[in-house]
């Protein structure tokens, strides 16, 4: 692959897991939607707003992963740009600086949008967004990056499920219920599985660099039950749906459940080694299959 090139650049910002904050935005809307107060141009700056801050926390993962050691030439995942050689040092800074720009333009966008129609006048929107800018660097970058501490799953609930759902149902609808944040939680759990699998096939790799996921710090049975009750419990919480009316929402994702088991009965038949990339392959698509079926459900009623 040639250094720098568009296809290093895509493969560094990692499309197969862009997915996830497309799927965040469509359930907020949909629930916004249903509620009457959709407003299609907010929903689209937070579209670009997730997928830039995505990509830039991928790229400042993929920097400092490597520099921390823990992208060695043995990886089991799927090919990092950087650690390949793909990218050069100057080119990822700049790239990390570029996205950061235009998520922090984007930002500005929305709070332009929407600051004449919120309580706070979108001062509360400032205080979202610099907390996504720290989430996107010290998740792995800095004297103390969340996930080398066993935080990377609260971080990933938080900032995968309850902010980008319930702020940018927020932008639109300028309200905050009970049911929103249900479902924020329930996405959170669900693209967590997305980390778990992950930490699960790279245990031993991280254990040596002193990357202390939970599952080094636990051991793998953790991984392994911790992965599927990561799928389960949404599904769990979304049956609760049902006492506000919402039965697509509340059943549809059951299917999303099926999936989500036989995924985890393949993990932990395979258990170790690059196999299991067969199996993240597989939690990617479950998620996306979740974020349909609760899409779905949302509209159905």
């Amino acid at each position: 692959m040639k250094t720098n090139s568009l296809s290093a650049w895509i493969l560094a910002v990692r499309p197969y897991s862009l997915g996830n904050s497309v799927i965040l935005v469509l359930i907020a809307s949909a629930m916004a939607y249903m509620s009457g107060g959709f407003r299609p141009l907010p929903a689209l700056l937070c579209l670009l707003f997730a997928l830039l801050m995505q990509c830039t926390a991928n790229l400042v993962n993929d920097l400092w992963d490597f520099m921390k050691g823990a992208d060695q030439p043995d990886r089991l995942g799927p090919d990092r740009a950087f650690a390949k050689g793909y990218i050069t040092l100057r080119a990822m800074k700049f790239g990390i600086a570029g996205f950061t720009l235009a998520a922090g333009i984007t930002g500005l966008g929305i709070l332009l949008t929407v600051h004449d129609t919120l309580p706070h006048r979108g001062w509360e929107l400032v205080a979202v967004g610099i907390a996504c800018l720290v989430f996107a660097y010290f998740y792995t970058a800095g004297p103390w990056p969340l996930a080398y501490h066993g935080l990377g799953d609260i971080a990933v609930i938080l900032f995968f499920g309850l902010i980008p759902v319930g702020f940018t149902y927020y932008l639109q609808t300028r309200t905050w219920t009970s049911e929103v944040t249900l479902v924020a939680l329930s996405c959170g759990l669900v693209i967590d599985t997305m980390l778990m699998v992950n930490n699960f096939r790279d245990r031993e790799e991280d254990a040596r660099c002193g990357k202390r996921t939970v599952v080094v710090a636990f051991g793998a049975g953790v991984g392994r039950w911790g992965y599927l009750l990561l799928g389960l419990v949404p599904v769990v919480l979304c049956l609760a749906l049902l006492g506000w009316g919402h039965w697509g929402a509340a059943l549809l994702p059951l299917i999303y459940g099926a999936a989500h088991t036989a995924t985890w009965r393949k993990m932990v038949r395979i258990d170790h080694g690059e196999e299991l990339n067969v199996c993240l392959g597989e939690t990617a698509r479950n998620i996306l299959l979740f974020g349909a079926l609760m899409t779905l459900g949302i509209l159905l009623g």
